[in-house]
């Protein structure tokens, strides 16, 4: 069968973010039922046309077992990318979770850059410009939507 191994083995909470314009950091919990010497191992692929690649480092919890994963230099393709986290364990076979993500929904916009604020106390007005953030996806012309908050003191 496809999902050979122990009921409530496989992951849970699998949830990825990209931050910092390449950053991905992903995490997960240990199925509720997954013994206690299960290891996860996570492997994913940007597109159909890249190779499917295992985690390069690890974030692991208190019992050594691996919780998560850093990645660096993401880029954003068009394409979902497809996430796959399988276990092992001496006593028992451990499901798999797979998923695909659509990876600009997870990124963390930067704040915009080089904000200015110029004031003029006669006309009683400012001027605030700001650059667009950088982003880490190819639709860089999508429309950005801004929300000041000014503070009067």
């Amino acid at each position: 069968p496809v999902f050979a191994g122990m009921n409530g083995s496989a992951i849970e909470n699998f949830s990825c973010v990209i931050y910092n314009i390449f950053l991905m950091n992903c995490t997960w919990q240990p199925g509720r039922h997954a013994p206690a010497d299960t290891q996860y191992f996570l492997y994913w692929q940007n597109s159909r046309n890249e190779e499917e690649m295992e985690c390069e480092l690890y974030i692991k919890d208190d019992n050594c077992r691996n919780m998560g994963c850093v990645f660096q230099n993401v880029s954003i393709g068009t394409e979902k990318a497809y996430f796959l986290v399988n276990g092992s364990s001496k006593d028992s076979l451990i499901q798999f979770y797979d998923e695909y993500i659509d990876l600009y929904k997870i990124e963390k916009l930067m704040p915009p850059s080089n904000i200015t604020v110029n004031c003029d106390e006669i006309k009683n007005d400012c001027i605030i410009q700001w650059h667009q953030p950088q982003v880490s996806h190819s639709n860089k012309d999508k429309c950005f939507k801004y929300e000041i908050n000014i503070r009067y003191k």
